[in-house]
């Protein structure tokens, strides 16, 4: 076992002395400053993103965004021409296919697509798969977009871009301190605590805090922000009521279970679904809605992986 996590154990044991390099401030204002090294947002992503605070982008115009970059027009001519819309015949016109997925959707896939071809371009530290990465987020995503269909929860318009967004902090700390996060990989893999304990006692902070920090510098809906900050403590974000932040809690839940989440490989998950989606009340639906997800996941993932 490595010298530092012996340390760890000494520590936690008899002081309760954290492994932080800095303090948790320290540590969020070197994550948080990562945001100026990713690249700009493109056009389209701008434009997606205030479509989740209701400002009004019409068809005509996300098309015309779309035709401009001739990567996502082609993913969404394969994805309307995917077996998940069987029809009968080829659609070669962006236009067209626009019209087909439908505004909410094509958003949702869109705002996937841009934000994992960002993740692409950043350099990151050995142990981080932005493959895993962006497939758990997008895993995440798919499901809190089926469970707002069943659950009752305030904005459900933000639940795929929350499911999506949950763990940036998780890739910014990883990028800001490549130590810390390598030391977190092996508390992990000695099955200290779970990913969340790892970061605060490495980091002073974690990834859930940091993420809702980045959603409110983008300025993103604040039911969103609070829902990707409370994303592993949901009875925190309405003092107890029914928030969003409990179905991406359970989505993300369910995405380890269904074997998409970025722990290590052979290390399994501290926490099961069970007792969130007893807490959505929708085990009955549950065998259902994990068909369709995984149907969409399945023609989905190739965009992202």
């Amino acid at each position: 076992m490595p010298t530092a996590i012996k340390f760890f154990r000494r520590s936690a044991d008899t002081t309760g002395v954290s492994l932080a390099t800095g303090s948790g401030e320290v540590c969020r204002a070197q994550a948080l400053k990562c945001l100026d090294r990713l690249p700009p947002f493109s056009p389209i992503l701008n434009r997606l993103l205030a479509t989740l605070a209701h400002e009004d982008v019409s068809f005509a115009e996300l098309a015309g965004l779309i035709e401009k970059d001739t990567v996502l027009a082609g993913n969404v001519l394969r994805l309307v021409n995917s077996a998940l819309y069987g029809l009968r015949g080829t659609v070669n016109s962006v236009r067209h296919a626009v019209a087909i997925l439908g505004l909410v959707k094509l958003r949702n896939v869109l705002l996937g697509m841009s934000i994992s071809q960002l993740w692409r371009s950043v350099k990151t530290p050995p142990g981080w798969s932005t493959a895993a990465f962006n497939l758990h987020s997008i895993a995440v995503a798919l499901l809190s977009d089926l469970l707002v269909e069943v659950v009752p929860a305030p904005y459900p318009e933000g639940a795929f871009a929350g499911g999506l967004l949950h763990d940036i902090g998780k890739l910014l700390l990883a990028i800001a301190l490549p130590r810390d996060y390598g030391l977190v990989l092996r508390m992990l893999e000695a099955g200290e605590c779970d990913w969340l304990e790892c970061e605060r006692r490495v980091n002073g902070t974690d990834h859930a805090e940091l993420s809702g920090a980045v959603l409110e510098r983008w300025n993103l809906p604040a039911p969103i922000q609070t829902a990707v900050r409370f994303h592993h403590a949901p009875e925190l974000a309405r003092q107890g009521q029914l928030d969003l932040a409990h179905v991406v809690h359970a989505a993300n839940l369910l995405a380890a279970d269904l074997g998409h989440s970025m722990l290590p490989p052979g290390v399994e998950p501290f926490h099961c679904a069970s007792l969130a989606v007893e807490t959505l009340g929708v085990a009955e639906t549950l065998p259902r809605l994990i068909e369709r997800f995984r149907s969409e996941f399945e023609v989905i993932r190739a965009f992202f992986a």
